[in-house]
């Protein structure tokens, strides 16, 4: 637990209602691609969000987190076991899992530890997935303004680990017989303001907030508003997910 970089707790509430759902398609790939559906682990959970994809799929999920403020704020659901424990150190049995996940957290772990505790509680054959999704590209000309809130605003307040999300995660070393996934990505409709919620969960705009004791949002709201038009209109946003699947 000492390794644990916690960039999260402290807004796990905005955490849970404004981060986006992962699409239905593909938890559903993932279930197929298992030889069996009995349990599935959601590391690093956070809120839940992956958590409740894998329940309509398995008899059983554990879902865990190292952050309890996240644990306490997860959406409850009568198939997740949600624990509190480190992604190296999951407490579950040893080939007891068929399928684990990691969603938008594996750039925080110590990665070979994390890859030999996946390995230990794979069942033979077992599936390990990551993925993660950057920033999406909003319409119009309002997506020059906000690449640069999110490289000069606020990038210089992104954790280092954020370059393996703007790199796809196609550096991470993976020790596992990787499977190509088809295509998958997030699609909302959302309004400018649940736009700017959901910003409001970035680490870096955390991180802005702390070191210059100010919100740097209200003035990205501002340069938005007039290419988004009418603040109450629902604008589909996507953000493409990218994925490293393999089989133990």
């Amino acid at each position: 637990m000492s390794g644990f970089k916690d960039h999260f707790s402290s807004a796990s509430e905005r955490y849970a209602a404004y981060r986006p759902d992962y699409p239905a398609a593909l938890f559903a790939w993932l279930a197929g691609q298992c030889a069996e559906q009995a349990l599935a682990w959601d590391c690093a959970t956070g809120s839940g969000q992956a958590a409740l994809g894998l329940a309509p799929h398995f008899r059983r999920v554990v879902a865990t987190d190292a952050s309890a403020e996240q644990i306490r704020h997860a959406a409850p659901h009568p198939l997740v076991d949600y624990r509190v424990a480190p992604a190296e150190a999951s407490g579950l049995a040893d080939c007891s899992v068929d399928l684990a996940i990691v969603a938008q957290a594996a750039h925080w772990f110590d990665l070979p530890r994390f890859h030999a505790e996946a390995a230990r509680v794979l069942k033979p054959g077992g599936i390990v997935a990551l993925w993660g999704y950057g920033r999406m590209v909003l319409p119009g000309g309002m997506d020059v303004r906000f690449q640069r809130f999110y490289a000069e605003t606020v990038g210089p307040y992104w954790p280092p680990e954020r370059a393996l999300i703007d790199d796809a995660y196609r550096s991470l070393n993976f020790p596992f017989a990787e499977i190509q996934p088809p295509p998958f990505a997030i699609e909302v409709e959302w309004t400018l303001s649940r736009l700017v919620d959901y910003l409001s969960t970035w680490s870096a705009v955390k991180r802005y907030q702390t070191a210059q004791r100010r919100d740097p949002l209200p003035a990205l709201l501002a340069e938005l508003a007039p290419g988004w038009g009418d603040a109450g209109t629902a604008r589909k946003l996507q953000w493409p997910l990218f994925l490293r699947v393999g089989r133990r």
